[in-house]
């Protein structure tokens, strides 16, 4: 099809689909590899091929040297470590779409949330994490949220290290117990203090305490490539946490949010220095602010230029805001329902977001099998491509779970689990406050008076004023912390749109 013969390298969606329901399969549907970094959307009901599309999409990622990184919500995509096996089907698919099908495993890295589940523990310190991402997991409005904030702004300007859930609940019980440090930056309400540590509380006995701590991981150890020159498939195995979808959405995002602010600008390049798959994105947007909506479409329109691509996984177009959605260059489209009146109206709100098409997309939309989408990319020039009703091809790796074998062979053949395998648990701001709460208060040293009616009064006076917080920051405790912290910590630490800490400030 005129406007799909690129020249550049391209991933290979699978043929064009002529009008009678066969494959052309000389007419080639492609997405260039130098736009990818201008986003995309793979969207669909459930079961029209949208996991099936992502695996098909990942694997020629990698073969053509670019790293990706994936979330597993179901396990199927384990099968990207695995070759492919060939049936029927396959065989039939492959001959309609002019593809020589070969089985073939992928490099892949195998990572779960804080180790719950299989894979290497992927960790973030509460600090790291910020306020805004923690205030979207916990479902606070937006002036708890601001109260959450302030509180780590305390955190950051006293240099007290929020490494995990302890941290973060012993400050707020801190700050409950002595207002007046906060005088001068506002006030923190006992009421809103008590909605947030009872949040948090129930986050923890979640089981959530597993996502924060130490060592922390390093976004850079996604764009990884081997010495074949093939990119590296980080999937992120999520079936433990599947029951919490808030928590595993924004955890993404964070990661998202890293990567921006560790990558260097890189402008247009010829190929993508790594590409992130959201899947199920409905559940980042679902109740969020609109402070954190606007941060969202902030990150995706940036992070163009520091060679990421962002594919957003998830049911119809309606499901990703309109700012983030008009960024969205690639569109492959699976079937759509609509067996409700609210289904027709997300398939009308659907055909509208198409480039002009000689297609009944409204009808087509309808109507299109599995294993086949409605297209749309950006050429090389950057103009949009004729819309194409599409016939993917098969993936060439597994299209189910690996075995157990195969997965825990991965992850214990990898240095990343080396790295990051073994919690550790350092001195912070639970300890430090701990263990001055837990000491008697100190009377004031007396000097021997020399004349009865001379006896010092001033000094009491200055002890009994001086705040708890003083006493933390002149403990021995606290200064040798402060020394071992400075080159990485500074005198503060800076934070970025989504309130996330900036990793060489941290």
């Amino acid at each position: 099809m005129k406007g799909y013969d690129f020249e550049g390298a391209a991933l290979e969606l699978g043929a064009l689909v002529r009008e009678d329901g066969t494959a052309d399969s000389a007419e080639r549907i492609r997405i260039p590899l130098s736009m990818l970094n201008r986003h995309g959307l793979v969207a669909g009901a459930t079961g029209t091929g949208k996991t099936k599309t992502l695996q098909l999409m990942a694997e020629q990622l990698a073969a053509q040297g670019v790293p990706v990184f994936l979330a597993d919500i179901k396990g199927d995509l384990s099968g990207l470590a695995s070759p492919g096996t060939a049936s029927e089907r396959v065989t039939r698919r492959a001959a309609e779409v002019g593809e020589t099908w070969q089985p073939a495993a992928c490099p892949v890295e195998f990572f779960s949330l804080g180790g719950l589940g299989d894979g290497i523990p992927i960790r973030g310190t509460m600090t790291a994490f910020g306020p805004t991402l923690l205030a979207k997991v916990l479902g606070l409005n937006e002036t708890q949220e601001s109260t959450l904030g302030l509180i780590f702004h305390f955190a950051d300007k006293q240099g007290l290290p929020l490494l995990d859930l302890k941290d973060l609940i012993a400050v707020i019980r801190y700050l409950t117990t002595t207002p007046e440090v906060l005088s001068g930056i506002g006030g923190l309400s006992a009421a809103t203090a008590g909605v947030i540590l009872r949040a948090l509380t129930n986050f923890e006995a979640q089981g959530a305490e597993a996502f924060f701590g130490e060592p922390e991981f390093d976004v850079r150890d996604l764009l990884r490539v081997t010495p074949d020159g093939h990119g590296v498939i980080s999937v992120l195995e999520l079936p433990a946490v599947q029951d919490r979808p808030q928590l595993f959405s924004t955890f993404l995002m964070w990661l998202l949010a890293d990567l921006f602010h560790e990558l260097p600008e890189v402008g247009d390049v010829d190929k993508p220095k790594l590409v992130f798959f959201f899947d199920e994105a409905h559940l980042l947007f679902d109740d969020a602010s609109k402070a954190f909506l606007q941060s969202i479409a902030q990150t995706v329109r940036l992070i163009r230029s520091k060679g990421v691509g962002v594919f957003f996984v998830t049911q119809t177009p309606n499901d990703v805001p309109t700012d983030v959605l008009a960024q969205l260059g690639a569109r492959v489209q699976h079937a759509l329902r609509a067996f409700t009146p609210q289904d027709a109206k997300a398939l009308k709100a659907t055909v509208s977001t198409f480039p002009a098409s000689s297609y009944d997309l409204e009808r087509l939309l309808t109507e299109v099998g599995i294993g086949e989408a409605v297209v749309t990319v950006l050429s090389e020039t950057g103009a949009p491509t004729p819309v194409a009703w599409t016939r993917l091809r098969a993936p060439q790796t597994l299209m189910g779970p690996s075995s157990p074998d195969v997965i825990q062979g991965v992850i214990a053949a990898s240095p990343l689990q080396r790295k990051y395998g073994t919690a550790v648990d350092r001195q912070s701001a639970y300890e430090i406050l701990s263990a001055k709460l837990a000491e008697p208060p100190k009377g004031p040293a007396r000097e021997t008076p020399r004349e009865p009616e001379r006896e010092p009064e001033r000094e009491p006076e200055r002890e009994a004023k001086q705040s708890m917080l003083e006493r933390v920051l002149e403990s021995k405790e606290f200064q040798s912390l402060a020394r071992s912290a400075a080159s990485s910590l500074g005198r503060e630490i800076t934070r970025s749109i989504f309130g996330t800490a900036r990793r060489g400030r941290r």
